[in-house]
């Protein structure tokens, strides 16, 4: 039978009153500012959600008027402020977890700083808790944070906490770690093993003998494997204790960027599909596949393998180390130790990762690259420039690279040019400002470093992260550095204020602009009706309270598909 056109409208209206029926609004919330962040970032009274969906903002009365049932739920927010909630674009959800839920965390964000003898005592403390033949794996030593400034452990000094357990500690930054020689006996690694490929380094003193100091994930591999493996269950429990953590700042979809890097990609794969196949996550999360763990240019996952609550979307490589641990790649030495010639290294030759990425670019994965000295932003950008080539619209791959710490304007200019979205690790800023500034790269690369105000003067997207756990998620903490640039370490200082931005640029650093470098913006990261209803309740208004106190700012509540997640 063949249709009329008004009857094939009338049907589809039909359909279209169907799936948003007016008049029935599961929750209406108001009574608060609702901010928006949408292009013309508008605060509204109120707002519906249906079926998981936003299908209304604006006035109270309209709102209400067109949606109230008689069942529908309302929220009073009592002065309250609805906001969308927030995408935390770079996390180590397994790490952490894995760090943090079954580890000794010896991070400190607090002041005074620690010393190497009150860290020893930390770990003296918890060698109760090893088992018989465990190991006391911890992570949070931070030299750039330590009195004296850069003190490290060596393994002679791990051999006063203990001589007959193996201990195993990472750096706060992830790219170095600290082994006493129980570890090294029992890892197998001697003075004449020789340099992992990709980046790792079994550091030597003058004599060539091993100090007990890791740089990059390669060189833990050996230890890794001889240390006894969580039990399913207890890596569960630490995953979704993470998860519920990142859930209680606001964060509503997290980026996980370094899936394999611990048990392997298709063991960590598995573990996540599981979690979401028991609706045991309560934020959504998007996947970049760790490339060191994966065979070259194959892969059983497949480019944008799942659905909107776990996505598999990017691979991800490490370019170079740690601009705070000195192992990031600069085009100049580093200004510590004075009259130094040490530079950094890259990780990759330029044609074999440049091999690597054109195989999964052209596979169709989004890349994202750790670059966090200017020598590393350079061989990014240029082989970003290469598997870009003959593309008309390079804004479309949306490639990323983690951190832009040390760098220049025209590299801001290329990336912005080839549509490039780097994500900050504001902390940088935070924590390790006074270090940069006053002793690592020195007040002229250090005023520049996570460099938003050019990004956003040449027209370009940015994001802000955590990095955990390099840094505590914590995204309002992100807009109150990211607009002020203060150090933590007194005297305070303004580091680049140049670089600084608006609080509303922050906002969107951190919410739509965050959606946007995941591929997520059709569903998330603003308050707009056909969008899921993913939001976050907060104390005050960050738009209205002063930069330096948005930080602050109590989370009320985190809601996903419109429902309030338990955490």
């Amino acid at each position: 039978m063949k249709l009329s056109p008004k009857l094939l409208t009338f049907l589809l209206m039909a359909q279209c009153a169907t799936t948003f029926a007016k008049g029935n609004a599961d929750t209406i919330f108001f009574g608060g500012p609702i901010v928006t962040v949408n292009q013309k970032n508008e605060e509204v009274q109120a707002l519906a959600v249906q079926n998981g969906k936003i299908v209304a903002v604006g006035t109270k009365d309209a709102v209400t008027k067109e949606w109230q049932a008689g069942n529908t739920k309302i929220v009073d927010l009592n002065g309250q402020t609805l906001m969308p909630g927030f995408i935390e674009p770079h996390v180590h959800i397994m790490v952490t977890s894995v760090f943090e839920g079954l580890g000794l965390n010896l991070s400190n964000f607090t002041l005074p700083y620690d010393t190497l003898d009150t860290l020893s005592q930390k770990m003296k403390a918890a060698l109760k808790n090893v088992p018989p033949g465990g190991w006391l794996f911890g992570f949070g030593v931070d030299p750039s944070r330590t009195t004296p400034f850069m003190a490290e452990f060596t393994a002679d000094d791990l051999d006063k906490v203990s001589k007959d357990v193996p201990i195993f500690i990472v750096n706060q930054s992830g790219h170095i770690a600290y082994v006493n020689n129980k570890a090294l006996e029992l890892a197998g690694v001697t003075n004449k093993t020789p340099n992992p490929a990709g980046g790792g380094v079994y550091v030597k003193d003058a004599k060539g003998k091993l100090t007990g100091k890791l740089v990059e994930p390669p060189s833990y591999l050996p230890f890794l494997a001889k240390m006894p493996a969580p039990t399913e269950a207890q890596l569960l429990g630490a995953i979704q204790g993470t998860l519920k953590k990142i859930a209680s700042t606001g964060v509503t979809t997290a980026s996980e960027m370094s899936v394999g890097g611990n048990f392997g990609v298709d063991k960590e794969v598995a573990i996540y599909k599981s979690i979401f196949a028991k609706n045991a996550s309560p934020i959504r999360v998007r996947g970049y596949l760790f490339s060191e763990a994966m065979p070259t240019g194959k892969t059983s996952i497949k480019p944008n393998e799942g659905d909107d609550q776990l996505r598999f979307i990017g691979i991800k490589y490490i370019s170079d180390g740690s601009t705070q641990g000195l192992t990031a790649a600069l085009n100049a030495p580093y200004s510590y130790p004075k009259n130094s010639k040490w530079s950094g290294a890259l990780n990759f030759k330029d044609a074999d990762i440049h091999a690597s990425m054109k195989s999964y670019f052209d596979q169709g994965w989004q890349i994202s690259t750790h670059a966090n000295g200017d020598k590393a932003i350079d061989q990014t950008l240029n082989n970003y420039s290469k598997v870009l080539a003959g593309n008309p619209k390079p804004q479309e791959r949306r490639l990323r690279i983690e951190h832009f710490t040390v760098n220049n304007e025209s590299q801001v200019k290329k990336a912005v040019k080839l549509g490039v979205v780097p994500s900050f690790t504001i902390g940088h800023v935070d924590y390790w400002g006074a270090a940069f500034n006053d002793h690592i790269i020195g007040p002229e690369r250090a005023k520049r470093i996570d460099p938003a105000g050019d990004f956003k003067r040449a027209g370009g997207k940015f994001t802000l992260h955590s990095d955990t756990p390099v840094s505590n998620v914590g995204p309002l903490n992100y807009v109150s550095e990211e607009v002020t640039r203060l150090w933590q370490l007194p005297p305070q200082k303004v580091l680049g204020p140049d670089q600084a931005v608006s609080v509303d640029d922050a906002i969107r650093a951190i919410t739509i602009d965050a959606a946007y470098q995941i591929f997520a913006d059709n569903i998330v990261g603003s308050l707009e009706v056909g969008k899921q209803a993913d939001f976050v309740v907060l104390e005050k208004n960050p738009r209205t309270t002063p930069p330096s106190e948005i930080r602050n700012i109590k989370v009320q509540g985190t809601w996903i598909d419109g429902k309030r997640v338990g955490i």
